[in-house]
């Protein structure tokens, strides 16, 4: 695969766009919620919305270093990694399901 088609489908294609929109903008707000007051459970979102792999990059880094090892920048970089996968993945579904509808409707 070319890099072209890679950072196309990760981020010109609108789906993945908007996944990208709200887990930046997740981000953003865990950041200024941390700024300006207490952030509370804010910072669970960035890891719900990407979810499994993040999750999993977390579960990975505690098994390796354990868990009170686990720095924030470590979790940070598991997020934007994660979400730049999973936009990826969505990227190449997309474009997966548009192909199969065109030769459906060409037929």
């Amino acid at each position: 695969m070319h890099a072209r088609a890679l950072l196309r489908l990760t981020f010109a294609n609108p789906v993945s766009a908007v996944y990208l929109g709200v887990v930046g903008a997740s981000i953003a707000f865990e950041a200024a919620a941390a700024v300006f007051g207490d952030p509370g459970f804010v910072g669970v979102w960035p890891f719900l919305l990407t979810a499994p792999a993040s999750l999993l990059f977390a579960m990975v880094g505690a098994a390796v270093g354990g868990p009170a090892e686990l720095s924030y920048w470590f979790l940070a970089g598991g997020v934007v990694v994660s979400a730049l996968v999973q936009a990826f993945a969505l990227g190449a579904l997309t474009e997966t399901v548009r192909g199969r509808f065109r030769r459906t409707a060409t037929r």
